[in-house]
This record gives structure tokens, C-alpha cells and sequence, in this order.
């Protein structure tokens, strides 16, 4: 089994459940991993589209972050429907909250 992956794909986006969010927008990192039991010379993970994905899906109006990994899920599964198992991290950089946090985040993994 192979893992493709693209990690700390930084994207500013206007994504969130609160109004502000949505009109100041937030920094977010999302990682991709694609596993895949074999590759060839054509037919392999490309990581462009994967960076192609992640850019299209964040710049679309959506107000929690599950609704975007879902999303990229299936896309990515479009494009690469031999992979055996995708898991997508999306960390909102500065989630508006009181307290000290690093990052808030969703996995999804199938």
C-alpha cells in the first residue's frame, strides 16, 4: 500500500458558521493523504489536482468545515477512483473563540 500526500496546503477562505467569518475569512491548513494499493505510469495521484481540489472546494460558500472535507472526498474520488482509503484534515487557524488555541479541526477519513 502506497500513501500520496500533500500536508499544510495553506488557503485563506471565507468559510465559517458565524457572519464575521464569513466576511473577514480565516487562514486554514488542510492535509491530504490518498492511499493506493499500486501505481503505474498512468495511473498514479497527482499531486496538482489534489492542490487544484483543495483550492476549488475552499473558495465555496460553506459554513462548517465537514461539509468541505466531505466534499473533497468525493472529488478527489473522481479523480483518482482506485484509491483505497482518503483522509482530509482541515485546521481553522484562528477559530473566533476566547482562550488560546493553536488550530481547530475536522478529519475525515474513508
Amino acid at each position: 500500500m502506497f500513501t500520496i500526500s500533500l500536508h499544510q496546503i495553506k488557503v485563506f477562505a471565507p468559510i465559517g458558521l458565524y457572519p464575521q467569518e464569513q466576511i473577514l475569512g480565516n487562514h486554514f491548513e488542510v492535509d491530504i493523504d490518498v492511499q493506493v494499493a499500486e501505481f503505474s505510469q498512468k495511473k498514479f495521484v497527482d499531486y496538482t489536482v489534489l492542490n487544484s481540489i483543495v483550492q476549488q472546494e475552499m473558495k465555496k460558500p460553506e459554513a462548517i468545515l465537514e461539509q468541505i472535507a466531505l466534499n473533497m472526498h468525493g472529488e478527489i474520488k473522481k479523480a483518482f477512483s482506485f484509491a483505497k482509503k482518503i483522509k482530509i484534515s482541515i485546521r481553522k487557524r484562528n477559530p473566533p473563540m476566547s482562550g488560546s488555541m493553536a488550530y481547530a479541526q475536522v478529519v475525515f477519513e474513508l
